[in-house]
């Protein structure tokens, strides 16, 4: 829980008073820095949270995250374009009666798998959203 710095409250309202140190390199310190900064959260609740709470968990920075989904799924609608326009130049075709049958045949594993592939695309979005809410 956190109180009106943004902190992590103490459990218990236990007074703080032992101190840890802890050495990083100058790559290290920067990465800690930047952490800190993507998740507003202070260097100590970082610790906290990761050693001490939620020692299993993973932080993780959801706004990259949300970029990454976001670029997945302009992917994903280009792919969808392209198997649009496919579809209706074969529409075409086969309304001239130029369509062979060795096309149809060719093509149809191929959306098959891209199917398949999109399906487990959508699987795997959805276990890390609930892997990410699990953590909020």
């Amino acid at each position: 829980m956190k109180n009106r710095k943004g902190n992590l409250k103490t459990v218990a309202h236990e007074q703080r008073t032992r101190r840890f140190e802890l050495r990083l390199s100058e790559a290290e310190r920067a990465q800690f820095l930047d952490l800190e900064n993507a998740l507003g959260l202070s260097r100590a609740d970082i610790v906290r949270v990761r050693v001490l709470q939620h020692s299993k968990k993973m932080l993780v920075n959801t706004t990259e995250i949300m970029k990454l989904l976001d670029s997945i799924g302009a992917e994903i609608g280009r792919s969808g374009n392209n198997i649009n326009q496919l579809a209706k130049h074969a529409n075409t075709l086969q309304q001239q009666g130029m369509l062979h049958s060795n096309l149809i045949r060719d093509l149809t594993p191929l959306l098959t798998e891209y199917i398949g592939l999109q399906r487990k695309l959508e699987q795997s979005i959805r276990q890390l959203i609930r892997l990410i809410r699990g953590q909020t």
